[in-house]
C-alpha cells in the first residue's frame, strides 16, 4: 500500500528528517523501519544540487522520499517533484491560498497548474503518462501549521482538496503567540487541541515531532 494510500486511512506511520548531505545516511536509517523520510531543504544546508543522489538512495532502501522545501515555491516544488519526491512539506500555510497554492505546485493541470518537463521522476519521458497518473493517485501534499493565523484560518485549510496530512511547527507556533518554547503553557496545549480536533473533523491525518 502506498504511504498516500496509508496516510489517507489515518494509519501510523513513521518518518524522520535528514538533514546531512551524504547518500549513506537513508541506508544507516533504513535498518530502523521508517516508512518515509523526508530531506529537509528548510533548515539544513542541503540543497538542489544534493537531492537527486539522497532520493535515489531513499527509494533503493524501499522507503518513500519526501522534501520540505524551504518556501511555498512553485518553482521550487515543482523541481522537487521533476527529481522524483513522492510529495512535499510545505511550511508556513497559513490560510486557504497558501494551501491552494501547494496543491497546484504539485499537481498537474487540471488539478493544479504545475508545469510539465521530462526529467527523472517521469523516467526522461519514458513514462510520462505513468506518472501522470501517478501524480493524481499517490502523490502527497503535508503543510505545516506553525502561526497562529494558521489556527484562525484551520477550517479554510484544510478544506482544501489534494491536502493529505499536516504537520504542526511547535517552536514557530508558540513563538507566534508570544510564547517561545513554552510548551505546557496553557494557551499552547488548548491551541494544539483545537488543531487536532479540526483535523479530526476534515479527516486530514496529523503529524507530530517526537
Amino acid at each position: 500500500m502506498s504511504l498516500k494510500n496509508r496516510i489517507n486511512k489515518n494509519e501510523i506511520t513513521y518518518g524522520t528528517w535528514i538533514t546531512i548531505n551524504n547518500q549513506l545516511i537513508p541506508e544507516i536509517l533504513a535498518s530502523a523501519g521508517f516508512d518515509w523520510l523526508c530531506i529537509d531543504l528548510e533548515h539544513s544546508s542541503i540543497d538542489l544540487d544534493d537531492l537527486m543522489s539522497l532520493i535515489i538512495s531513499i527509494e533503493r532502501n524501499n522507503i518513500c522520499p519526501l522534501v520540505r522545501v524551504g518556501e511555498n515555491n512553485s518553482n521550487l516544488i515543482k523541481r522537487v517533484m521533476d527529481l522524483g519526491s513522492h510529495g512535499v512539506i510545505v511550511p508556513n500555510v497559513n490560510n486557504e491560498q497558501d494551501a491552494i497554492k501547494a496543491v497546484k505546485s504539485v499537481k498537474y493541470p487540471p488539478y493544479g497548474n504545475r508545469g510539465v518537463g521530462l526529467f527523472r521522476a517521469q523516467k526522461f519521458g519514458k513514462e510520462f503518462n505513468e506518472y501522470l497518473s501517478w501524480v493524481k493517485k499517490n502523490s502527497i501534499v503535508i503543510v505545516q501549521i506553525e502561526h497562529i493565523d494558521a489556527v484562525n484560518n484551520l477550517e479554510k485549510i484544510f478544506s482544501v482538496k489534494g491536502i493529505d496530512a499536516y504537520f504542526i511547527g511547535p517552536y514557530d507556533l508558540s513563538s507566534s503567540m508570544g510564547i517561545p518554547g513554552k510548551f505546557k503553557d496553557k494557551r499552547f496545549k488548548e491551541t494544539l487541541n483545537k488543531i487536532i480536533e479540526t483535523g479530526k473533523k476534515f479527516n486530514i491525518s496529523s503529524g507530530f515531532h517526537s
